[in-house]
């Protein structure tokens, strides 16, 4: 068994060529609206911080995996319309996003002043071929606002307001 992580999911591979399951290689041919164009993870903090990680495709479909301090532990889906997962892409690319630095995490000097024990957001985006990923320790003084106000709005647009209870 093979374990991965990738954008905050944990992805189990197995020998599996002899049970007639999928390949990974297999896998490779699925339909690009179903690989997630945004994911959103919130970690754990020194208190009851919410701790889960959700994600849209480009075709609007919503995974939730609830981890701690949610309404809802465990898997969910749901659906969000494809116009709804453009303008939040847009919304992302005109805020700045591509623009951010990798990583506001100590000792990064984008990080600034740190305090300790604050969750952190991971997101992943995918827009017309490009990637990104910031990882975003909210103890980081020198992260800028208009990260936290669009990690805000990926919970908003995708409603995880109804899996996390906040």
């Amino acid at each position: 068994m093979i374990r991965i992580i990738a954008a905050g999911m944990l992805l189990s591979l197995a020998s599996c060529a002899r049970n007639g399951a999928r390949t990974p290689a297999d896998r490779s041919s699925q339909s690009a609206t179903s690989a997630p164009a945004i994911t959103l993870e919130r970690t754990a903090c020194f208190g009851g911080c919410p701790v889960y990680t959700i994600s849209v495709s480009p075709s609007g479909e919503v995974r939730f995996e609830g981890r701690a301090h949610v309404r809802k532990l465990g898997a969910a889906t749901g659906r969000v319309p494809r116009e709804r997962v453009d303008a939040l892409l847009s919304e992302l690319e005109r805020g700045g996003y591509f623009t951010f630095a990798e990583r506001y995490t100590p000792p990064e000097p984008a990080c600034g002043r740190y305090a300790t024990d604050s969750p952190s957001a991971i997101t992943l985006v995918t827009l017309r071929g490009r990637t990104k990923r910031v990882t975003h320790d909210y103890g980081c003084g020198g992260a800028p606002g208009a990260l936290v106000v669009l990690e805000r709005r990926i919970d908003e647009a995708l409603n995880s307001g109804q899996w996390t209870g906040r």
